[in-house]
């Protein structure tokens, strides 16, 4: 006998259901969102998967590494595929939409994510986090000109590393200007000596090749 689950993954609780090959509900359980609370649930139905199915979601590729690196058959499908079967469900419930992606598996009618490797999602998670910083630098900057402009003052175009120089040399002598901006000028200090560590090396100890 062939056996398909369908686990409807939440933030803090995955509902799980496990069908026949004939569609008929065998298990259906509860398990922490974690690799190692699923893998405990799974592996005491003592059953034979011939797949188990995950919506894509940002929990998505850390349960599905977690549960192929055991040796079991999972698979991340295209939400748009889920949710066609999810509406069909007479109710929306976590329950319902387990039930309805174990027959997804079952009937193999869905299409499979690529899901990509944990070097690879460790670079996209680098690389966002130094776009943000970015951004809220240039934000800062854009104020402090802002700011300067008011007051009569033009900063020109400093690089970054020069930025909270030429600042600070033009407010040198304005009391209340300094109050206003040197605390933004000492937050683009501390942001510029952070950013600086978000290189390559941030990601030592990991496979660095983003395949």
């Amino acid at each position: 006998m062939k056996y398909f689950a369908g686990l409807d993954v939440a933030l803090e609780e995955t509902t799980i259901c496990v069908v026949d090959q004939d569609g008929q509900i065998v298990k259906e359980a509860r398990a922490d969102s974690e690799p190692e609370a699923l893998l405990a649930v799974l592996s005491g139905f003592e059953l034979c998967f011939e797949r188990i199915g995950l919506e894509a979601c940002s929990l998505t590729a850390w349960m599905h590494e977690g549960l192929r690196s055991a040796g079991l058959p999972a698979i991340c499908i295209e939400s748009r595929h889920a949710k066609a079967a999810m509406g069909a469900m007479p109710n929306k419930t976590d329950r319902n939409d387990a039930r309805a992606l174990a027959q997804i598996m079952r009937t193999g009618w869905f299409r499979k994510v690529h899901v990509k490797s944990a070097s690879c999602r460790a670079w996209r998670s680098l690389l966002v986090t130094r776009r943000t910083v970015l951004n809220e630098m240039r934000t800062i900057e854009n104020v402090v000109r802002a700011v300067l402009r008011e007051a009569g003052l033009k900063l020109g175009t400093p690089s970054r590393k020069d930025f909270v120089a030429h600042a600070r040399d033009l407010i040198a002598s304005e009391e209340g200007l300094t109050r206003t901006i040197e605390p933004l000028l000492e937050i683009l200090v501390t942001m510029l000596r952070e950013f600086a560590k978000l290189g390559p090396s941030t990601l030592s100890g990991t496979n660095q090749s983003a395949g």
